[in-house]
Parts: C-alpha cells; sequence; structure tokens
C-alpha cells in the first residue's frame, strides 16, 4: 500500500493505517490488484457440474487460515460459522460442506481445491484474494468445477471463475444513476493514481457512460498529503465552474477521503456546492460520522434490516460480531442451496447460477452476472446531522432502477 499521511503528521497516520487499514488493505487492494489474466479472465462457455438435487451436495470452502495473522484469523473464523449458518439454513437442500485452510497462500490454495475436488467437491467456495482466485479456477478449469471466490477483482471474473464481492461498477452505477435521476448529470472523477484507484476511476467512468451523464473531467492524485494538496485547485476550479454537477472520489485508502474534503472544505468545495459520491463506505469507521465535510455526501450501503439481522442470529449463535466480508460466504452457500432446493441438475453450472431472478442475501438481494461478477441491490446512503440516513432504499428485486 502507498503511504499517506494525514495533515497531523505521518506517525498519527502511519498507526491509523496499522490499527484499521490491514483487511481493508489486504482484501480491497490486493484483490484489485490484476493477476495477469490466465484462461479465466473471458466470460467463456458454460461450466460446472451437473447433480442430483435429491443426494448431499459437496461444496468445498477455501479461507485464509492457519497464516498466522491474528485478524486475518478472524475473518477466516467468520467466513467458516457464516457458510455454516447458511447450510443450517438451507431448508430443502443438503449442503454437505467441507472447509480448506490455505493459510493465505495461493500454492496452498490451489493444493487445498485439488484435495477437495478428489474428494469429490462440486464447486469452490473462495479463496479471498484474487491471485489465489484467477489460480484455483486455472486448477478447477480442466475439473469443470466452478469457483465462487470472495474477490472483488472484476478483472478475474469470467470462465470458471465468479466473483462474490461487490465491485466499483455496481457501486458507481448504483450512484451514477441515482444521481442522474436527481439531475447531476456531469460527474467529474477524482482517483488514486495507484491500482486500486484506477481500476475505481474506470469504474466511475464506465458508469456514467452507462448511464447517459458526461464526464466533466478527471483527476488522477498521488497517495499523498502533497499529491492531494497538488489537485486541490484543479477539483476547485472544476467545481466552481458551473459545468459539474457531483464530484465522485475514489479515496479506496482510509486516510484519503478525510484529508481530500476537508481540503476542498477548506476551499469552498462541499456537496452543498457541488454534490460529492464515493467508491467507499462513507460511515465506517464510525468516528467519520461527526466529520462535516463529509455530511450529505452519497455513498452505497447494503440493506440495512436484512444485514442486522445477520448481525444478531451471527453474534447469538458465536458470541461475536461477524467480519464484514462474512456476508460473501452466507451468500454463496445460500445462492447454492436456492438452486439444489428448486431441484436444479444444473444449480452449479454457468447457467443455473446466472439465473436473473438472483437470489435473498445477507445485505439484500444479488445476482451472478454472465460475465461472472455480482450485481447487489445496494441503497444510496448520506451522512445528515452526524447520523446514517437512507435517501434511497435498496430494491427487494431486479427491474427497478439500477438493474
Amino acid at each position: 500500500m502507498s503511504a499517506i499521511i494525514t495533515s497531523r503528521g505521518p506517525e498519527m497516520f502511519r498507526r491509523l493505517a496499522l490499527r484499521t487499514g490491514a483487511i481493508l488493505s489486504a482484501f480491497v487492494i490486493a484483490a484489485c490488484e490484476p493477476t495477469g489474466g490466465g484462461n479465466v479472465t473471458s466470460v467463456g462457455p458454460e461450466a460446472g457440474q451437473m447433480i442430483d438435487p435429491n443426494q448431499p451436495v459437496k461444496v468445498a470452502l477455501l479461507v485464509p487460515g492457519g497464516s498466522g495473522n491474528p485478524s486475518i484469523e478472524t475473518l477466516a473464523r467468520s467466513l467458516k460459522n457464516a457458510a455454516r449458518m447458511a447450510a443450517a439454513d438451507a431448508q430443502g437442500a443438503s449442503i454437505d460442506l467441507s472447509i480448506y485452510d490455505t493459510g493465505g497462500s495461493t500454492e496452498q490454495a490451489v493444493a487445498r481445491a485439488n484435495a477437495a475436488a478428489d474428494a469429490g467437491a462440486k464447486i469452490i467456495v473462495g479463496p479471498l484474494y484474487a491471485e489465489a482466485a484467477n489460480a484455483v479456477g486455472n486448477a478447477m478449469m480442466p475439473r469443470n468445477i466452478n469457483v465462487l471466490s470472495f474477490s472483488n477483482n472484476t478483472e478475474v471474473a469470467g470462465g470458471n471463475v465468479f466473483v462474490m464481492g461487490t465491485n466499483f461498477a455496481n457501486i458507481a452505477n448504483r450512484l451514477v444513476g441515482y444521481g442522474v435521476r436527481q439531475g447531476k448529470r456531469d460527474v467529474y472523477v477524482v482517483a488514486e493514481n495507484d491500482v486500486a484507484g484506477q481500476i475505481g476511476g474506470r469504474a466511475i467512468e464506465a458508469a456514467i457512460a452507462r448511464n447517459g451523464a458526461r464526464l466533466a473531467g478527471r483527476s488522477n492524485h498521488p497517495v499523498s498529503i502533497t499529491g492531494i494538496d497538488s489537485v486541490t485547485p484543479q477539483i476547485t476550479a472544476a467545481a466552481k465552474s458551473g459545468q459539474v454537477d457531483a464530484i465522485f472520489m475514489t479515496a479506496n485508502h482510509q486516510a484519503v477521503l478525510p484529508y481530500l474534503t476537508e481540503k476542498l472544505a477548506a476551499a469552498g468545495v462541499t456537496s452543498q456546492v457541488t454534490q460529492f459520491m464515493g467508491l467507499t463506505r462513507w460511515d465506517e469507521p464510525r468516528s467519520r460520522m461527526t466529520l462535516q465535510q463529509l455530511q450529505n455526501g452519497w455513498f452505497a450501503i447494503p440493506d440495512q434490516r436484512l444485514a442486522q439481522q445477520f448481525n444478531a442470529r451471527y453474534q447469538a449463535a458465536y458470541g461475536e460480531a461477524p467480519h464484514d466480508l462474512a456476508s460473501l460466504a452466507y451468500d454463496s452457500i445460500a445462492a447454492i442451496a436456492s438452486q439444489v432446493r428448486a431441484g436444479k441438475r444444473n444449480a452449479l453450472t454457468t447457467s443455473g447460477l446466472t439465473q436473473r431472478s438472483g437470489f435473498s442475501g445477507v445485505g439484500g438481494v444479488f445476482r451472478l452476472r454472465p460475465d461472472r461478477t455480482v450485481e447487489r441491490g445496494l441503497a444510496v446512503a448520506t451522512i445528515r446531522g452526524n447520523q446514517l440516513v437512507v435517501l434511497d432504499p435498496a430494491p427487494r428485486g431486479f427491474g427497478g432502477f439500477g438493474f
């Protein structure tokens, strides 16, 4: 991860980054790193195992357990527990779940996937990181086994590899689409100049084109104080030109959003002047809720009612709160169970998994697209009076706005 420091000094930022950014960087930054492709980067033909839906379906879960990193171990435990919950909830379907620790290693992920396939697994759920997902997909391709990875990197989606992580394209499309309906058609993009920032920036530009909006300009900045300082005048001039309705920021690094918006606010640019949008959740960590420069900015969140129900069930069952990514394991198993319960022999094949009606998940409806990415029904939210406010609820099904 590139270094960025806040206005309070480099040491404070380094402590903040170590405390709050470990899992975020592991998932978002590592998962967004392109891995060079391979034979799973195109959409590809039909793939996957046929099953007898009246018999137990063997599912292998790959998690980064055994790494020795306490934060990663917490995440691995959450993924395991959430998958077990989903299997237990699979009324009318029998899921034979086997769990494999990969130690966060690509080589171990491939070895565990091969062991699972040797043991009769019909589908692989996981692994977490994009490089491992790509490698496991390559290993499982000759065995005609689909992989539901936890990555959010759409650049490794395709062939027999699906990415279950909420992706930048999904978020950008939801926010730009909502903005267009609110008259915010001229969108200025601000992106970090690292890998994740540039992928995010491209996703925003694609969403602008898809929704009939206009790209009003773009600023790329290094992930540093001097980098942000250098582009602030350019962004400010655009915001005050009368030709920009919204400023859409990638702000993937934890410290970028507070500092960038602080600098813009000092220059007289806030959401009251030009609407701010962001690819990340602005309400997390909760300390951000009191930052005045973030008030009234738009971001996307899952269906909070459903997410809270899952969190409460998990807490009651396991005595701790789930990791934010636990929902990916639950949703993956739930999607499989839904197809098995419906009696579909092709439940685990490309055509079965990409059914247009989608599935019900922890954070609302979702569906797997033919390009092997996930599309989730997200809500549009803001911070108002230091409180989270939902501006546009998450859809309950597909076919409405944003789909």
